[in-house]
């Protein structure tokens, strides 16, 4: 119970942080929050599956793609309620997570990547071929525009309910069959974890994580749903920020998100030749130095941390 003190005292300072931000802040690095919440979501999911069972995913984008056509395609044509919305795109994405792990128990390693990043490429194509409900190129916008503290708000409720459900998950049984999979499924089988059943699941848990982060992602640009928004870079995106936050930990989670979230904005501001050109070289030399110093991430720069204060 002591060793859970500081790590339970960092939340309550993180989370009193989050909640005096929006009175200090301007509406635009309010927005910029937001985003860091919506990546926060995404990221958090993505570990549970990479981190914690081993499975890589290039193909999380499609996932919030889902979830982000749900919300928009729910508010525009049936007005739906914002937040049912939400609780919709888990549902469905959770669904198709399960479909999907299925064909993908038959992969692992870059094979299993290769089929998730298969994923990616195809599910913004689905938008253009359906373009009378789906808007095609155009996209789709909700009925409703929500302002950028409704997001925030929205956006860090769903970050922090989502990271105490991770945490109850992967402290009990679950978890230990995640990681029992993760370091060896040979070592896992024998000791009766029916792989099958906690691969899938891990696959449908964390698609229901990203379909949330769709919906949040749709409502941070004006409810405004369009297939260039959920491209492959935004898969790799997702998998830089969970390898920043360190994979198979929870705690650094906060640190990924901001990485993804607020380091595009940045490298904009950096005066380089060519903008879109520029702005990419800045973020790919940013990951590369950050990945230099922290190999195992930011969870692994608090471990090392840990280490040393109890020397």
């Amino acid at each position: 119970m002591r060793t859970q003190i500081p790590a339970l005292a960092s939340l309550l300072v993180v989370a009193a942080v989050l909640c005096v931000l929006p009175f200090i802040l301007s509406d635009y690095n309010i927005y910029l929050a937001a985003q860091v919440g919506v990546f926060f979501v995404a990221v958090l999911g993505l570990n549970i599956l990479t981190g914690y069972t081993g499975q890589i995913s290039i193909g999380h984008g499609a996932f919030m793609a889902i979830g982000g056509y749900t919300t928009a395609v729910m508010s525009r044509d049936h007005h739906t309620n914002l937040v049912v919305t939400m609780l919709m795109a888990l549902a469905i994405c959770f669904v198709v997570g399960l479909i999907v792990g299925l064909p993908a128990l038959r992969f692992s390693g870059v094979y299993l990547a290769l089929v998730t990043f298969a994923l990616a490429v195809s599910i913004p194509f689905i938008p253009l071929q359906y373009s009378t409900f789906l808007g095609g190129v155009g996209g789709v916008t909700s009925s409703e525009e929500v302002s950028n503290l409704w997001i925030y708000v929205a956006a860090w409720t769903c970050s922090a309910l989502g990271f105490v459900l991770a945490w109850l998950l992967l402290r009990g049984r679950l978890g230990r069959a995640f990681r029992a999979i993760r370091d060896s499924e040979i070592a896992a089988v024998a000791s009766g974890v029916e792989l099958p059943v906690y691969k899938t699941l891990a696959f449908g848990i964390s698609a229901a994580y990203a379909g949330v982060a769709g919906s949040l992602f749709v409502l941070a640009t004006n409810g405004f749903a369009n297939p260039d928004e959920f491209g492959v870079f935004l898969s790799l995106e997702l998998l830089i920020g969970a390898a920043i936050a360190g994979l198979g930990s929870l705690w650094g989670i906060l640190a990924g998100a901001a990485f993804v979230g607020l380091l595009p904005q940045v490298s904009n501001s950096v005066p380089v030749i060519g903008h879109n050109q520029g702005r990419d070289v800045v973020f790919g030399a940013a990951v590369i130095l950050v990945m230099l110093v922290l190999p195992d991430g930011f969870a692994g720069l608090v471990a090392r941390l840990r280490r040393l204060a109890r020397a």
